[in-house]
């Protein structure tokens, strides 16, 4: 799956990119990324499972000004225009994408041009639109990580940052019209292989 994350990236622009994963993993993507793509790729291994948030903290040294954050089981299958990766001063931005059952995932509610608050998978959302995993932050998402408390499953969750931003009306968005799967489950994974090879048949015919 880390392929589509890749060519995302690429497709955007972005050819300066760093994997975080575990240690298990990071040598079979060092094999595919270093022969498939033309990128300055880099890689840092996060030793224990302690979230997205702390994930994005070890790439602190690695990133400039601004930065992208895109999770390898989201699968995008329709470029992201580059121009969605601008950002104002001190702000971060998130995807979003209408769905049909919000209360699956995390929702954003929108007010004002900005996303005003969000809601992790909510039994009665005030929203259809979904939080997907791609952000664009600045270099002072990092203070904003060093103060975070861990969840109560003990991990350091993207949520509470974005969360930080949203209360301070710093949160920008951009909406999805192209497909996009959460491959982080079976039944995402299974949707998403159905699509490509659909596209795939289209393009031999």
């Amino acid at each position: 799956m880390i392929f589509y994350p890749a060519r995302t990236l690429l497709d955007a622009g972005i050819t300066e990119i760093m994997v975080v994963s575990t240690a298990e993993y990071l040598g079979k993507y060092i094999e595919l990324l270093e022969a498939e793509f033309d990128a300055d790729f880099r890689y840092k291994v996060q030793p224990e499972p302690k979230g997205i948030a702390h994930g994005v903290g070890l790439a602190e040294d690695f990133v400039g000004d601004d930065f992208v954050v895109l999770l390898g089981d989201n699968i995008f299958l329709d470029a992201l225009p580059q121009e969605w990766f601008s950002l104002e001063e001190g702000c971060a931005k998130v995807f979003l994408k209408e769905v049909d059952d919000p209360s699956q995932f995390g929702v954003a509610v929108l007010e004002d041009g900005m996303v005003a608050s969000l809601q992790e998978k909510p039994a009665s959302p005030d929203s259809t639109y979904a939080v997907v995993g791609a952000y664009r932050y600045t270099s002072d998402v990092f203070r904003v990580i060093e103060d975070l408390d861990p969840s109560d499953r003990g991990e350091y969750e993207i949520t509470d940052v974005n969360q930080q931003y949203a209360g301070r009306d710093e949160l920008e968005y951009e909406i999805l019209d192209g497909k996009w799967f959460d491959a982080g489950t079976p039944d995402g994974i299974f949707r998403a292989a159905r699509e490509i090879r659909a596209r795939a048949q289209d393009r031999s015919q």
